[in-house]
This record gives C-alpha cells, structure tokens and sequence, in this order.
C-alpha cells in the first residue's frame, strides 16, 4: 500500500509512506523511508475508487486539478524504456512501453475515455488526449492507478498516475509525482500478486477513517 497524507483538502504536497501486511500476522508495516510527493495544483477532492463513497466534501471532475482522495489500485506501470528493458523484465505489474502512439484519453466523449491506448490500433474519435511519450522526464517511469475504472464516468476525471515531478515542490494537474529516483523504486517494489492500492487523503479525513478502513494507525506526529 502507498500511502499519502496531506494536511488539508487545498494542500498540493504530501507525504508518501510504503506499507506491506504479511499473510501471518495481517498487520501493516512500514517499509523505506517517508518521502514528499506533489499533488494536484488544487489538492484533493473525493474520486471514484474502492472506497465507500464519503458524504461531504467536494468530488472531483475533468480538469479540476486536483488529486483523487481515497482508495484506489494500482493496475500497471509505465515508462520510456522498451518492452525487453530491464524494468520491463523486473516488473511485477503489467508494463506498458511510452512510445510515440500511446496516449491517454481525456476526452469524456470519447468511448476511450480515461483509458490509455494505442492510437495507431484504434479509430480516434477524441477532441484531446495526453501523449505517453513526453520530451521532458515526468513518464520516464510511473504507474497507473485504477481511478473512475471500468465502468468510467464521463466527467468523473482521467489519466490518473503515479510519475515524475517537474520539480521539487511543483504540483501537478492531478496525479501524484514525486522525485525519479523515488518513482523508480516504487514502481520495482509493487507487485501485482499483493493487490497494491493507492490511499490518499488529507490528514483529518484520515485519522477519521483509518480503524475503520483497516489502515495503519497514524497520528499528527506521522
């Protein structure tokens, strides 16, 4: 599980924990070190996830700039390398190589909306999409999280990921980036066979919700 805490709804920086729960003992460990990550240039607002859906707050929606709150999996990495590179071998979850037809849809009228596709594979029929394949580093390599998944909501947001930031401190449009050396190793790290989720919250919703969610206790102290 990765888990990301901000301190309030606005808050476009956050902290990312890792945590493993063994089979044995069913209790969550922390594992590496706490690192910051960015957010949405307009923090967080409730997305369509695992979670059970929370009543209050605002939801987010297409070009909101902000990052989903809630629980989320996280169903594929990415990244420049080819299909035969060593992260392609090493991964644990479904790799999709960036190349220069691969683009993500946010168009919500499209039938391919808030999915990534081979655009020399399909008939186009989207007014915009993002390409995979950047100039600058922030797909060198990154994961997909399972965000409004099947059956996408048109409107409800697209094309969320885990990637690269721009810099240190820059929020995002929405995703969660974070430094490339820390992207790389976590995308090494999660493994498709433990069902590896995203949570992300601000704190107080957090605290409020982790006994029952089954989450690692945390506290103002971390």
């Amino acid at each position: 599980m990765l888990r990301v805490i901000a301190p309030g709804w606005d808050s476009s920086a956050a902290v990312l924990q890792r945590f493993e729960r063994p089979i044995v003992s069913g209790d969550w460990q922390a594992c590496g070190p706490a690192i910051q990550v960015s957010l949405g240039r307009s923090g967080l607002a409730w997305g369509r996830g695992l979670h059970t859906a929370a009543a209050g707050g605002r939801v987010k929606v297409e070009g909101d700039g902000c990052a989903p709150a809630g629980i989320f999996a996280i169903s594929a990495v990415f990244g420049y390398a080819g299909p035969d590179s060593a992260l392609a071998r090493s991964a644990r979850l479904p790799y999709l190589a960036a190349t220069a037809d691969l683009v993500a849809i946010d168009d919500p009228a499209s039938a391919h909306y808030n999915r990534i596709v081979d655009q020399s594979a399909v008939a186009p029929d989207w007014a915009s999409c993002e390409a995979m394949r950047r100039a600058d580093q922030r797909y060198e390599v990154g994961a997909v999280v399972g965000y409004n998944a099947e059956p996408p909501l048109p409107g409800a947001g697209s094309c969320i990921f885990l990637h690269v930031w721009a810099a240190p401190g820059v929020p995002t449009a929405g995703c969660t980036a974070m430094a490339l050396a820390d992207m790389s190793e976590i995308a090494g790290w999660l493994d498709g066979a433990a069902d590896p989720l995203l949570v992300q919250l601000p704190q107080a919703e957090y605290a409020q919700r982790a006994s029952d969610w089954g989450l690692p206790a945390w506290s103002a102290g971390g």
